[in-house]
């Protein structure tokens, strides 16, 4: 049954459909809360074909280490995809403890259990997307040459800004020394891990949602959680306590913010461009 306005959902859900209403938020589709006579739905519809899928692969390897809460996959065609409805609790007064460990719990899991990984090394099976922009997963055995080349480099060409590109061109070759000492095994990070993609299950606990997920280093992860902020002290020591992070980490954050702020840029232009030198010649 489809409602005036909103899309049939007849051809992701097998049941009578009572109520479809629009949810706000994200960037690159359209969502809706949708009720039928056995359950509720969170349906996420998108016009680019392949999108559904991208996202669930992502979600699934998270469930699949059995750490921290994701939404629970349905079912996915070409442009839908089909999510449990997660009702949202007050947050509990742990919440960014246990956020901490869960995090840290799923990158050591997924660090340690590489046998029965599609993926060996750093990337993923499928390209996928950050926000509205594409996002390189082809594996490579190596973190700096996959930063470099898939990730920030990356972004630098999407951006064909002449001042970012002679800025990059000087740091690039930095980077290897910069992340001396830091190497470690691949582990499966959420990607896109910002406060706005951290809600509050039934049980009034932490659950990660819209993942860009890909198997890369955790500082990238602990990056991005410095960004917008949402993340207090609380929740680093709780990460720290379960899986503690390299010394001088803090010192490496920029690079990992740096590939937010560029795609943040190529999203949505302004001062983003500004952000991203001052991020740059932080380095330099």
């Amino acid at each position: 049954m489809a409602f005036s306005g909103q899309p049939d959902f007849s051809s992701v859900l097998s049941e009578k459909v009572l109520d479809a209403v629009p949810v706000s938020g994200g960037d690159i589709g359209s969502s809706y809360r949708v009720k039928t006579e056995k359950s509720d739905y969170f349906i996420k519809r998108y016009s680019s074909s392949g999108l559904p899928g991208m996202e669930a692969a992502g979600i699934n390897a998270m469930a699949a280490t059995k750490t921290i809460s994701v939404p629970e996959v349905i079912s996915f065609d070409d442009h839908s995809l089909v999510l449990k409805f997660i009702k949202q609790a007050g947050r509990c007064s742990d919440f960014q403890t246990l956020l901490g460990r869960g995090l840290a719990a799923m990158h050591r899991v997924s660090a340690e259990q590489t046998e029965h990984r599609e993926v060996k090394g750093f990337g993923f099976n499928k390209d996928n997307y950050i926000g509205t922009t594409p996002q390189k997963n082809t594996a490579c055995d190596n973190w700096t040459d996959f930063l470099i080349e898939n990730r920030l480099g990356y972004q630098i060409r999407l951006a064909a800004d002449s001042a970012l590109t002679s800025a990059w061109n000087r740091l690039s070759g930095k980077i290897p020394q910069l992340l001396a000492g830091t190497e470690e095994p691949p582990c499966l990070i959420h990607g896109d891990l910002w406060g706005g993609n951290v809600i509050s299950g039934e049980d009034s606990k932490p659950v990660i949602i819209d993942p860009a997920a890909y198997y890369g280093h955790r500082e990238m992860e602990l990056g991005m959680t410095r960004l917008f902020g949402g993340f207090n002290s609380e929740f680093y020591m709780a990460y720290d306590s379960v899986y503690p992070l390299k010394p001088g980490w803090e010192k490496r954050i920029n690079l990992y913010i740096l590939y937010h702020v560029l795609n943040h840029y190529n999203m949505f232009g302004g001062g983003y461009r500004s952000q991203a030198l001052n991020l740059i010649n932080s380095y330099l």
